[in-house]
């Protein structure tokens, strides 16, 4: 049997994480980091083959934990998917200037989630 990829889905929302396991769990093995911290230490220990990132968390928010994984040879290839709130137009270009390869609203569809993660994964 063919391991699972490997997400990492971050988010200070259990809630939110919970969704995204639903969603994702039959197909990928999902881990969880509950803020930017948790998540950089998660990525560098063993790097997931995406990462499905939150902004609006305490502390250090999304966009800062994407320059550190982008900035880390060693991470630097992962992945980043904003799945965020944040619905203006200016923050999906921000998220994407700093190397994010989606970005995907809440509450998530579904659909979009699949789709888009598949789509990465298989490049």
């Amino acid at each position: 049997m063919e391991d699972k990829k490997v997400i990492l889905a971050v988010d200070d929302t259990p809630e939110n994480i919970h969704i995204l396991v639903g969603i994702l769990g039959e197909t990928y093995k999902v881990k969880a980091a509950i803020d930017g911290e948790k998540a950089l230490k998660a990525a560098k220990k063993k790097p997931p083959h995406l990462i499905l990132l939150d902004i609006m968390m305490p502390g250090m928010d999304g966009y800062e934990v994407c320059e550190q994984l982008k900035a880390d040879p060693a991470t630097a290839d992962v992945p980043v998917v904003f799945v965020t709130g944040k619905t203006e137009g200016s923050d999906h270009e921000k998220g994407l200037a700093l190397g994010a390869r989606g970005y995907l609203t809440k509450p998530v569809d579904p659909g979009k989630v699949i789709a888009l993660v598949q789509e990465i994964l298989e490049q």
